[in-house]
């Protein structure tokens, strides 16, 4: 779990007051959009983009290399200078693809957290894919039906929406950077590439033939960095008014493999920053155009950025505004309960008990934190649909993986840990035990669950804990204890736990 400091501001003060921040670690470029969000309208006030090719450095046992790495850090350094000031809860960064696919990502994202200064969530393929339908549906809206696809560097997201809806959102693992890699080696443009490229990227998008087919979508828009820049290229040739057609871009690929070379190639409107990677991106755009009937492919003014700062933005809205205010992520937990059928009265017992506890020996958590814990007391019997058998394993394992609409697979993965350690053994644990931050949430857990264990009514105020340090002391009455002899029992069991591993040491007291 990380976590990391305030930077010497709490959440409350800001030198920008109103102002949020979205950075988009993606596959080729690292972005950063500060924006105002004002009664619903969009406000652009800065934006950086740096090509930093992260997904260029993946190697061939999916390792990122130090010298990727050290792009993306000197790029997420200067993005922190930029965002001096900022408060914690004005700031989001996400990572895409590369990171989704690095098995050394731990290590970067730790390496990347304390220069960037705020936590980096590692978001799924669809959460990007909603994401950037927020985006695009907020800043260009419309009344249709439409399909909405953004290729980034690795991976390739394709979404049905209509109004501010997403109805079906995917992503395929092609992208411009790893296709361009793979089949335009050294900058080598042939006729034969480009069809490789097209069979390949054909192969990965043909599951999405029949959800995404023209029937269902009566306009296609084109989000983020490679149809901005196809676009251009048709545009600045006067090939097309800014559209992507297929002809257009026979067009290109005409273009290409007759200049034989991305370094010979002589494209009015081609960026240096793009030349490396714009074979690939093509090849994708001309398969989708082919397989999916699109005859127009419009660009789109929003992305992913600006998704982020409208999710931010509803986040805080929400902390402001409980009564009337949207976390999509509390709507995604109520679905989890109902689809693996939760007993809700018994988590909303574990809960209450928990959260009463965890004011007491954390009364100045933050609020990501406090969260985390309900909603790991929510779905913390999720795994019963499976086998009451060791079923905290099974929830946390149906929990870490689920598609999760607004959580980051960062967080999801807390609140699976959270889950898994909430009974038996703390071995299974122990690597996030270390961080007080988690100690604290999952004895708070794991003392809800003991107290309610009978699946009964409970008063929150029979137990209290209290704290001195890493020491945590359980408070009763004897009339408790001796009325109540097996949760006693169990506390008991539980302090034996400690004692075995962790940051804290638990003890029993009245």
């Amino acid at each position: 779990m990380n976590t990391l400091p305030a930077r010497g501001r709490s959440d409350l003060e800001t030198r920008w007051p109103g102002q949020l921040a979205a950075i988009d670690m993606g596959s080729n470029s690292f972005r950063l959009e500060i924006a105002q969000v004002e009664q619903g309208r969009y406000r652009r006030v800065d934006y950086l983009k740096e090509t930093v090719r992260l997904g260029a450095g993946l190697d061939a046992n999916g390792l990122l290399t130090e010298q990727a790495a050290e792009r993306g850090l000197a790029c997420l350094a200067r993005f922190a200078q930029r965002l001096q000031g900022f408060a914690p809860t004005q700031v989001r960064a996400v990572a895409t693809q590369t990171l989704r696919e690095a098995r050394n990502r731990d290590a970067f994202l730790a390496r990347a957290q304390t220069v960037l200064g705020h936590p980096i969530e590692v978001i799924s393929g669809r959460e990007e894919a909603r994401l950037i339908y927020a985006g695009v549906a907020r800043l260009q809206p419309s009344g249709a039906p439409r399909l909405v696809i953004d290729i980034g560097g690795r991976s390739t997201e394709m979404i049905l929406g209509h109004g501010r809806k997403p109805l079906h959102a995917e992503s395929f693992q092609v992208g411009s950077v790893s296709l361009s890699l793979r089949y335009f080696a050294e900058g080598r443009l042939t006729a034969e590439a480009f069809r490789a490229a097209q069979i390949a990227a054909g192969a990965e998008l043909e599951e999405a033939l029949e959800p995404f087919a023209p029937a269902h979508w009566r306009e296609a828009l084109g989000s983020s960095g490679t149809v901005g820049a196809v676009s251009q290229l048709l545009a600045a040739s006067g090939v097309t008014d800014g559209r992507i057609t297929p002809d257009g871009l026979r067009w290109l690929i005409e273009r290409c493999v007759a200049a034989g070379r991305v370094d010979r190639l002589d494209l009015p409107g081609l960026k240096e920053d793009r030349r490396a990677v714009i074979a690939g991106g093509i090849a994708i755009l001309y398969t989708l155009a082919a397989h999916f009937g699109i005859e127009a492919l419009q660009p789109a003014r929003g992305a992913l950025r600006q998704g982020v700062i409208f999710d931010l933005d509803e986040r805080l809205h929400a902390t402001a505004l409980p009564q009337d205010g949207h976390d999509l992520r509390d709507a995604t937990v109520r679905e989890l309960q109902r689809r693996f059928m939760v007993d809700v009265q018994q988590a909303r017992r574990v809960s209450r008990i928990a959260e009463t506890l965890y004011e007491q020996v954390q009364p100045r958590a933050g609020r990501e934190a406090r969260r985390e814990l309900l909603w790991a007391c929510a779905l913390h019997e999720m795994g019963m649909m499976v086998s009451h058998h060791d079923h905290h394993r099974h929830s946390a394992y149906l929990l870490a993986h689920v598609d999760a609409p607004g959580f980051s697979q960062s967080q999801q993965r807390r609140v699976a840990e959270l889950v898994l350690g909430q009974r038996g053994g703390l071995r299974k644990v122990e690597a996030s035990l270390v961080q007080e931050t988690f100690a604290w949430q999952v004895l708070c857990l794991r003392l809800g669950v003991i107290k309610c264990h009978a699946r009964g009514e409970v008063r929150t105020d029979a137990l209290a804990l209290h704290r001195d340090g890493t020491e945590a002391r359980v408070e009763f009455s004897a009339d408790w204890a001796a009325s109540h002899p097996r949760t006693h029992f169990l506390l008991q069991e539980e302090v034996q736990a400690w004692a075995r591993g962790g940051v804290l040491r638990l003890s029993l007291g009245r």
